[in-house]
């Protein structure tokens, strides 16, 4: 089983002082494989950070990622190199009788990791083998 770590709504300061310009607020789920109990397994990437967006909040976790990531690897002492950090969007149904679908989707994101940051994001549709173990954590089997 997967430690899960951290679990709840996760607020983001943004820049620009007291403005706090981009500031905002997410579902921010944690995992560390290392703490997983099973048989020893070295990881290449074992803190699985997991950001889903909540209403209210001004931003979304998409328009901010480098920043909400940056802040994530800041405030819980994360190392970026060892981070694998995922967007998370659930099933959404629309249309008048609720007739359209749009599937629930894990994004990876990748980024350009300089001392002031998480620069250049890059996602990445999870889907095979690594989203079906991605799902696994997430449900706690």
């Amino acid at each position: 089983m997967t430690m899960l770590i951290h679990d709840d709504i996760y607020a983001w300061r943004g820049w620009g002082g007291k403005l706090r310009l981009a500031s905002g607020k997410c579902r921010l789920r944690i995992y560390d494989l290392k703490q997983s109990g099973s048989l020893p397994t070295a990881h290449l990437r074992p803190m699985i950070v997991i950001v889903s967006d909540v209403a209210g909040s001004p931003m979304s976790v998409r328009s901010c990622a480098g920043h909400v990531a940056t802040s994530v690897a800041r405030d819980f002492a994360i190392k970026p190199s060892r981070m694998m950090y995922i967007e998370y969007y659930p099933e959404s149904v629309y249309g008048e009788r609720g007739d359209h679908v749009i599937a629930e989707k894990y994004e990876a994101v990748d980024f350009h990791w300089t001392e002031g940051g998480a620069l250049q994001p890059r996602w990445r549709i999870l889907q095979g083998p690594l989203l079906d173990s991605l799902k696994k954590i997430v449900s706690g089997a």
